[in-house]
């Protein structure tokens, strides 16, 4: 019998301690638990509030916390997080404070490495709480050129050169998030890339996100429609830009094909061009038949598992996925697992979307519904062969 170990990257969210920027948009101690614990069912059977048990409305300041989070990680098989880094130009950074900590610390002893959130931040991600006196556009992603991407390097060679950090063929593991709106990307990786030889590291290991309902063409240019049958243009495309792997995210074609692509374009219709928060839902066990693609077969692709997806903390606007359980977590995890078996070891890289986004229902951390179901889940998914 083949193989089946995976490799497995969680997202990790650094959000959870205060900081003075948040505390001037939404008040003061605001972090995302504020958001968590007022959430309230909007449906019979609607699991909300989700509420931590184990490690409780932690504050990553402590790092008794991020030890703890480390314990829980290794239980479950998982190989390391990949914290979200928050570069918007000119040095100007956000919510570093507790991976600048791992890193300084040398503790926990567990894998990490990086991925670069570059998308502007606006009001409209927490809605729930924005005020008269907060603007639409909060923090503003730039991208300045050489200059400023040596100075971003330079921040994060300590950690590339950090013994815990994540390689994929003997490279560090760097996600870029929106891969299609950062114009100058060729040019920023092939410049990293010569920083990286320059200060003994072999190279990086570039990952863009890519979402495999398409909304590109071959070239990049962006269509009216939405392609929802192959994801290979999009992510050829992105390929194409120079990325080493894509990372995968079957979210947006699961709703689309869980609905069907008529009412999906009226629901997102009513949503967005009409402004009406609406209940828009869809089973777990709906989302888990539409979730991965042909495409996800491919050496370079690093397919993303979903636990759960429900933004109603923060926003009415999306599709929430409903009766999500451990036991449909395992069930994508062992499918995922199977798309990857065939490819060399060092990649089959599953990415964990995520650890800790309690805002958006995507976690894996304990809570006072399942307690550690979803880590045993992952656990017992890891150890089939």
């Amino acid at each position: 019998m083949q193989n089946k170990k995976a490799r497995v990257i969680a997202l990790y969210l650094p959000q959870y301690h205060p900081i003075p920027e948040n505390d001037k948009w939404w008040g003061k101690g605001f972090t995302e638990w504020f958001n968590v614990a007022k959430a309230k069912p909007l449906f019979k059977g609607h699991y909300q509030p989700k509420i931590p048990t184990e490690l409780g409305f932690y504050d990553l300041r402590l790092p008794e916390v991020r030890e703890q989070q480390a314990e829980l990680a290794r239980e479950a098989g998982i190989e390391g997080f990949c914290y979200w880094h928050y570069w918007f130009g000119n040095g100007r950074r956000l919510l570093e404070r507790p991976f600048n900590e791992v890193v300084a610390s040398g503790k926990p002893d567990f894998p990490f490495c990086l991925g670069w959130a570059n998308h502007t931040w606006t009001s409209k991600t927490w809605n729930k709480e924005k005020n008269k006196n907060t603007p639409s556009i909060l923090l503003e992603q730039k991208y300045l050129g050489e200059a400023d991407y040596k100075m971003h390097f330079e921040t994060v060679l300590p950690a590339f050169k950090d013994p815990r950090y994540i390689t994929v063929d003997g490279k560090p593991f760097f996600l870029i998030f929106d891969p299609l709106n950062f114009g100058d990307v060729t040019h920023f990786m092939a410049y990293w890339r010569q920083l990286a030889r320059e200060n003994g590291l072999p190279g990086i290991h570039f990952v863009g996100v890519g979402f495999s309902a398409s909304f590109r063409s071959a070239d990049g240019k962006k269509m009216n429609g939405l392609k929802i049958s192959s994801a290979a243009d999009n992510y050829n495309y992105i390929l194409s830009l120079g990325f080493d792997a894509i990372n995968s995210v079957g979210l947006t074609r699961a709703n689309i094909m869980s609905h069907g692509k008529f009412k999906s374009l009226v629901l997102e219709f009513i949503k967005r061009k009409l402004n009406i928060d609406i209940v828009d839902r869809v089973k777990q066990s709906e989302i888990n038949k539409y979730l991965f693609s042909e495409e996800d077969k491919w050496e370079n692709v690093y397919p993303s598992v979903i636990p759960n997806f429900d933004r109603s903390p923060r926003t009415n606007k999306d599709v929430f996925w409903t009766d999500s359980t451990p036991g449909l977590f395992k069930e994508c995890l062992d499918n995922c697992i199977d798309l990857i078996k065939d490819k060399e070891d060092e990649h089959k890289i599953i990415i964990i979307k995520s650890w800790n986004e309690w805002g958006e229902g995507n976690y894996v951390e304990p809570d006072i519904k399942y307690g550690k179901g979803y880590i045993y889940a992952l656990r017992d998914a890891l150890k089939k062969e």
